[in-house]
């Protein structure tokens, strides 16, 4: 992967979104219908200078269903989530 030189500003935060799964555990193909819906969760890339962010970057997250705004940098997309949008961190 490579690296992304993006610096977001204040309590905001870059996020690189994960895919939905397109199959199963028990090995069943999710038709593209069933998985179009924007994810929750996401790997956080880098984070603004404000003290109040309270996670790092590597962390996984989940952040609200809407929150952010999508980017597109070297064509991959890319969230920008304010710290607030940020629910948990997994792990």
């Amino acid at each position: 992967m490579n690296t992304v030189h993006v610096k977001p500003l204040g309590k905001n935060i870059l996020v690189l979104p994960q895919q939905a799964e397109k199959k199963t555990d028990t090995g069943i193909f999710l038709p593209d219908t069933a998985t179009q819906e924007r994810p929750q969760q996401g790997k956080v890339i880098a984070v603004g200078e404000s003290d109040k962010i309270t996670v790092k970057p590597g962390q996984t997250v989940i952040y609200t269903r809407y929150g952010g705004t999508e980017v597109k940098i070297d064509d991959q997309e890319y969230l920008i989530v304010k710290n607030e949008d940020v629910l948990a961190v997994i792990g």
